[in-house]
């Protein structure tokens, strides 16, 4: 790993050309703001905590993205790497994790322009304005530069940034299956027999589950592919059983647009889910709240309550499919603006927030929304929708490419809008029957839900969300979040 600067005691100011600009988190987003703020003449400094970049990526290597090409590569990255004679994947093909890095985010970090803005190994434990903990004000804040706290193998150092942007996701803070937001009594006790996300039950860990009984506890699409790849695997090996867990009534589950989804694939992932469930492929146990988990005699015992019944399952295994949440120790010094529910930004977490949008497409939007109290400082990426399982990758590039213009003085490309994105044809928690076509989604009162996605929206009108992880088609295996 290079040298890194240590902290100076010299007094810099925020626009001092000498300082970097720090991304935190080598991912998708991460990678695509170094390339926008290299584009701006801007310097920046990647602080990855994984051993190579893409870490989160990689760990679903083998899950099939349900978006193209065309929405997963940023436009200043394509521009570093054309000029090194990359040529781009057929952007009508739906990449794996690992394609996305190998074809995409691996070139991209080799090119010249930004391997040796890069450190891996460099885990962000701590943010703070220099001299000013998150109590301390006074004129001199927001001129002060940002002080970063990383963890190496050889110990903690520190470097000054004139602005940071957390692009770190939420991969490694995914929720717990209890009920309430924590673990539930006993989930902490018996991890070892849970999985979260999309484990790859038809390859590396075929053997975990073929011929057992696993509970998948969830509704979004994380959830969706896990059922569907262990239909797959109980077609192959007998006994194995699936056990899926809702939170809320079967009739409320949304399964999204079908064919009205403007990502096909996404819309294909629902209904065959969909049908698992019309079938009795799969024991649908709506709504279903965990409460306690034991175990007896080999099996884990999941206790809950199902509408006002006391509920008892057992099951081999359980997959939480249940979201991710953002982690924020590192930022105890930093003045975040949070939504309480939500944890984005209060601008943002209207948009996004489930309890108030049950479909359609989140509004592109930029800086202006993903500000926080002290200047200078953003989140972008999936960390930046908090709790809400809403983010598609082409989101955060349209996010770091508006901060980028702005941290370079560009106001009016930071505010315009550059990106349009797929409806997903939702416009109720209702379920639809099987087969039945969901209805387009149509702008209401800024009370009720806004579906129209395109850029010529009132910058303060709100949208209602969507969400990312992955469809595949019959014969391909599972999906994840971009």
């Amino acid at each position: 790993m290079d040298a890194l600067p240590l902290y100076a005691s010299r007094s810099i100011t925020m626009s001092a050309p000498s300082l970097p600009i720090v991304v935190i988190g080598a991912g998708p987003i991460g990678l695509a703001a170094a390339a926008q703020l290299l584009a701006r003449g801007l310097e920046p400094l990647v602080l990855e905590a994984g051993p190579d970049i893409g870490h989160a990526v990689r760990a679903w290597g083998h899950v099939r993205m349900f978006s193209p090409w065309a929405f997963n590569t940023d436009a200043a990255a394509r521009a570093l790497l054309e000029a090194e004679g990359w040529s781009a994947p057929d952007p009508t093909l739906y990449p794996t994790g690992a394609e996305l890095v190998a074809s995409y985010l691996a070139p991209l970090a080799a090119t010249a322009a930004l391997r040796g803005r890069i450190r891996t190994g460099s885990k962000v434990v701590g943010v703070a304005r220099r001299d000013f903990g998150r109590l301390h004000g006074g004129a001199g804040r927001d001129t002060s530069p940002f002080v970063v706290h990383l963890e190496t193998c050889c110990g903690v150092r520190a470097v000054e940034a004139r602005a940071v942007i957390d692009c770190s996701g939420t991969w490694h803070a995914p929720n717990p299956a209890g009920s309430h937001g924590m673990p539930a009594p006993g989930e902490t006790q018996h991890a070892a027999r849970f999985a979260s996300g999309i484990p790859d039950v038809r390859g590396t860990e075929r053997a975990t589950y073929a011929g057992r009984t696993t509970l998948v506890v969830g509704a979004g699409h994380s959830a969706m592919n896990a059922v569907l790849d262990l239909a797959a695997l109980a077609k192959e090996a007998p006994g194995t059983r699936i056990l899926w867990a809702f939170r809320r009534p079967l009739g409320a589950v949304n399964f999204g647009g079908g064919a009205k989804d403007g990502l096909a694939q996404r819309g294909e992932l629902g209904a065959r889910a969909q049908a698992l469930v019309e079938t009795g492929a799969v024991t649908a146990l709506a709504p279903f709240l965990i409460d306690r988990i034991a175990e007896a005699e080999g099996k884990l015992t999941i206790m809950g309550r199902q509408e006002a019944r006391i509920t008892t399952v057992q099951t081999d295994r359980v997959i939480v499919a249940t979201g991710f949440r953002p982690e924020l120790s590192f930022l105890r010094e930093v003045r975040l603006g949070l939504d309480p529910a939500v944890e984005a930004t209060p601008a943002l977490a209207p948009l996004i927030d489930p309890n108030l949008h049950s479909c359609g497409t989140v509004r592109p939007h930029g800086e202006a929304e993903l500000r926080h109290p002290d200047r200078g400082f953003y989140i972008a990426g999936m960390k930046s929708y908090g709790r809400a399982p809403t983010f598609l990758m082409a989101t955060g590039h349209e996010q770091v490419r508006s901060i980028a213009a702005f941290l370079a003085g560009d106001v009016e490309a930071a505010r315009r809008v550059e990106l349009v994105l797929p409806e997903t044809g939702v416009c109720s928690t209702g379920r639809a029957p099987a087969g039945a076509a969901a209805a387009c989604c149509t702008p209401v009162t800024p009370q009720g839900i806004c579906c129209d996605p395109k850029p010529a929206l009132a910058p303060e009108a709100p949208c209602c969300a969507t969400a990312e992880v992955a469809a595949v088609p019959d014969g391909q295996r599972g999906a994840c979040c971009g």
